[in-house]
């Protein structure tokens, strides 16, 4: 079984998804498809079908679709220009209901003065000038639709858009070649149901756009270029789809990782709160796995690629937020068989309604009226576009806070959710460690103040969150910092310096333990620190171990709000 995905143009309503989706399941070898409204995608799961012909039938159905291109330059291109056509797309409809309102303003005026006591109308001439343009005009989409439609013998509601509004307008055009007064014409309806139409379609396109958007941020958390090692060891920087799994990647302190990798030579700690929410860095070193996006914080490394493109784990997170915008909630199965029959219920009740106030001896003028009064109320899709929309606007508000959605089922059953479980700390924090308290070693004689100068002369330089907190509150006590020589990163441990000519280090526990070195005179200070989850380091010298430096990280304003 084999998944495409197609872009298709020229849907615009929940019945121009039934009619794509019923044109690709005609296909022999189509098992499933999924269209989404709201993402112009189509995905198609099939056997053995050849890509141009479902392209084909999308197109023989009436509506447009694009294959995505091959590279990642290609499928980046593709979506810029996409996003260039939507924005463009998005400016004509916001300039289309602007004119809209512009020239409908008049048509309305006339029904808000009547609450006053104020009786005035336009001539029914100016009513026609200024009604035309905007049925005609800004009409002409619904007409195109409508036209398309008709030529599938199928049912949208561009149809009934152009059938209730042209026969509120033609049956004006009548009423004032017979002469008959303001009263007797209903322009401004034809004008209103369209600007607002329009209305409906800008703030759909608009809440598109904010969607694609979160996607893009996530997108961009990959780099565009990456450095390899050629056969000489030389580093080279090359665009990152030429980086082939099995390449070389050289990752210097400070730089995002540009793709997924093992790491060969060196030791960091690594950032990768994008995957994890954690936000502190992990250490990592030989043998351990880097994630394409994340931030290497402190130290260089060699890796080896071992997935790129679309096979990265953060590729893997944004087609599956992609997904979840395009899949369809359980609800939405039951929405798609209610627009399916949408259209022709709706126009078989306008002329049930036309021929039921004919029979009990209304003029054809009254009963006109009333079916096109069915018919324009029918126009909104809101049936149809609601749902899709949610989701789609849903899951990218989401994805632009740090919260993945696996799949629509998942975010429409969320509401039932009564206990969340909250795995990393890290989640709910700042991610902006603070000294907590720095317990000296009892057994020997040294002022806290002069402790906190030499950690912070080990630290000063440093890109780690730890080393921030220490020349942190170092700065708020005052403290003047010495200045270390010789300063040394070990590697996923800590760092040493000296001071004068003692030798210090400062570091976790593996640093403590390689150096021979008991913690044994902090005992109590370490099980505290662990019931309250502190992150521990220790300041040593060549002897022993003079000091426990315990950090806490801050809450999140909002944490307590959000659990």
């Amino acid at each position: 079984m084999e998944e495409t995905q197609i872009q298709v143009g020229g849907m615009t309503c929940a019945a121009c998804v039934g009619h794509v989706e019923k044109a690709l399941k005609a296909i022999p070898g189509v098992e499933q498809v999924e269209v989404n409204l709201a993402t112009e995608k189509a995905y198609i799961h099939h056997q053995q079908v050849e890509a141009q012909q479902m392209v084909q039938a999308i197109e023989k159905a009436g509506y447009t679709g694009q294959l995505p291109q091959g590279s990642t330059q290609n499928t980046a291109d593709q979506a810029a220009l996409t996003r260039q056509h939507k924005q463009l797309e998005l400016q004509h409809l916001q300039q289309q209901f602007v004119i809209g309102c512009v020239l409908s303003a008049p048509l309305v005026l006339p029904m808000l003065l009547m609450p006053l006591g104020i009786h005035w109308a336009l001539a029914p001439f100016v009513q026609f000038v200024l009604a035309t343009p905007v049925q005609f005009g800004l009409g002409a989409r619904f007409y195109r639709g409508a036209w398309k439609s008709i030529k599938n013998r199928t049912g949208n509601m561009d149809l009934l858009v152009a059938l209730g509004t042209t026969a509120a307008y033609g049956m004006s055009v009548y009423q004032s070649m017979q002469g008959k007064g303001a009263d007797h014409l209903y322009f401004e309806s034809s004008a209103v149901v369209i600007t607002l139409v329009l209305l409906g379609k800008w703030l759909e396109h608009r809440a598109k756009q904010h969607t694609a958007e979160a996607i893009q941020a996530l997108s961009a958390l990959q780099p565009e270029t990456a450095y390899i090692l050629d056969g000489e060891g030389e580093r080279k920087e090359v665009p990152l789809e030429q980086v082939q799994v099995g390449d070389i990647v050289a990752i210097r302190a400070g730089e995002r990782i540009p793709v997924d990798a093992e790491i060969l030579t060196g030791e960091s700690a690594v950032d990768e709160s994008l995957i994890t929410g954690e936000s502190l860095p992990l250490s990592k070193g030989p043998g351990d796995l880097i994630t394409g996006g994340s931030i290497n914080v402190d130290g260089y490394l060699e890796a080896r690629t071992r997935a790129v493109g679309t096979e990265t784990r953060l590729a893997k997170i944004i087609r599956m937020v992609e997904s979840a915008q395009a899949a369809k909630a359980p609800v939405q199965k039951l929405v798609d068989r209610i627009s399916a029959i949408f259209v022709p219920v709706v126009m078989v009740l306008a002329a049930l309604t036309f021929g039921g106030w004919v029979l009990f001896g209304a003029s054809l003028e009254v009963a006109a009226l009333n079916a096109v009064a069915v018919l324009v109320i029918a126009c909104p899709c809101a049936l149809g576009l609601a749902t899709p929309t949610a989701i789609m606007v849903g899951t990218g508000l989401g994805a632009r806070h740090g919260i993945l959605i696996k799949n629509a089922e998942a975010l429409e059953i969320s509401h039932r959710v009564d206990c969340v479980a909250f795995d990393k700390t890290g989640t709910l924090t700042e991610g902006k460690p603070q000294v907590t308290q720095i317990v000296p070693n009892q057994e020997i004689s040294i002022d806290p103040n002069t402790l906190l100068g030499i950690m912070a002369a080990l630290q000063r330089g440093s890109e780690h969150p730890l080393a921030q907190a220490i020349l942190d509150h170092a700065a708020t006590q005052a403290i003047e910092v010495p200045r270390a020589r010789f300063l040394k990163t070990l590697a996923g441990q800590g760092i040493q310096g000296r001071l004068d000519s003692a030798l210090y280090r400062l570091g976790n526990a593996r640093m403590v333990s390689e150096q021979g070195l008991s913690t044994d005179a902090f005992a109590s200070s370490i099980e505290t620190a662990a019931a309250q989850g502190w992150t521990l380091s220790y300041l040593t010298n060549e002897e022993e171990v003079l000091a426990l430096v315990a950090f806490s990280d801050t809450l999140k304003a909002e944490a307590k709000a959000t659990v």
